[in-house]
């Protein structure tokens, strides 16, 4: 799936006659570069392939100069991902309890926590820090509490969703507290209790998380300059009016703290989320048939 390769179940494969497939198959620039480099390993790997189908053009295109046999291009899978509707009704109840807008880190990195807690004490951001509830909910679990940590560093109050009973805790204009999304499995309640979401692995040069889950949940984004991971969602995205892509994190604090705080755009915004949602489903039928006519050969 996706990126995964691996000679030595690619050999035995073949040695077994086995037809291999990489399916939903993405290449960025960067990994065709690195793949280049070590060609004399990867390229084998590639040509042994049975059949490559991608998720975009583009990347059919770099697969395809790896030697793999690609054979079409089918979209991506996550569009087709159903968000949990529990978790999404228990997001809405929550928010709606909040009296105040909500904006997401969603999926942050490392570095990245650091970045968007200066911004939000930066006395030219105060007004737009403040009119907002922020939500950090970072990549990694093993992280949860060093996050935790950074941000009563930085003179935060600090409120974990594992201590939430019954939803998060009142707002308190005079004492500003971040919320922290230190659980696993609950996106959609975590993107249902936002207005917007701050793209994580987008500030820094990581390639961004998947922007795909967030406008399923009809969450608009802002994002960094860097979404090579998702580059062709991103501009989807984008085009669409349900992402927006900034320089660094200050301007995303200030875009997605406008748009939270105002009602018509992001109820446009939100119809513009589900609508880009919508428009690119149907990859996983598209692969189920593929791979079946495969095996009927």
């Amino acid at each position: 799936m996706e990126t995964e390769i691996w000679p030595n179940l690619a050999a035995a494969c073949a040695q077994g006659g086995v037809p291999l497939v990489l399916a939903n198959a993405r290449l960025s620039e960067k990994s065709l570069r690195w793949s280049q480099r070590l060609a004399w390993l990867a390229r084998p790997v590639y040509r042994g392939l049975k059949a490559v189908w991608a998720q975009t053009q583009d990347d059919a295109t770099r697969l395809a100069a790896m030697g793999a046999e690609v054979q079409g291009v089918m979209g991506n899978l996550k569009f087709d991902a159903t968000p949990d509707a529990a978790q999404l009704a228990l997001g809405r109840a929550w928010h709606a309890l909040t009296g105040r807008p909500v904006v997401m880190f969603a999926s942050s990195r490392d570095g990245e926590e650091a970045a968007l807690l200066q911004a939000l004490a930066a006395p030219d951001l105060a007004q737009a820090a403040r009119a907002v509830q922020w939500l950090l909910v970072p990549r990694h679990p093993q992280r949860f509490d060093e996050v935790a940590t950074l941000i009563t560093g930085h003179g935060f109050a600090v409120s974990r969703r594992s201590d939430w009973a019954d939803g998060p805790p009142p707002i308190i204009a005079d004492a500003p507290t971040l919320w922290l999304g230190d659980t696993l499995g609950e996106m959609a309640l975590y993107y249902a209790l936002a207005d917007v979401a701050l793209l994580g692995g987008s500030f820094e040069p990581l390639g961004g998380q998947n922007l795909i889950e967030a406008a399923a949940c009809a969450c608009p984004v802002v994002m960094g300059p860097h979404t090579f991971n998702f580059a062709e969602a991103a501009e989807l995205a984008s085009a669409a009016g349900a992402a927006w892509c900034v320089g660094n994190v200050k301007e995303a604090v200030l875009v997605a703290s406008a748009l939270a705080q105002d009602g018509h755009r992001l109820t446009g915004a939100r119809l513009a989320c589900d609508d880009f949602a919508r428009a690119h489903q149907g990859a996983s039928e598209r692969l189920a048939s593929a791979i079946a006519r495969l095996l009927q050969v």
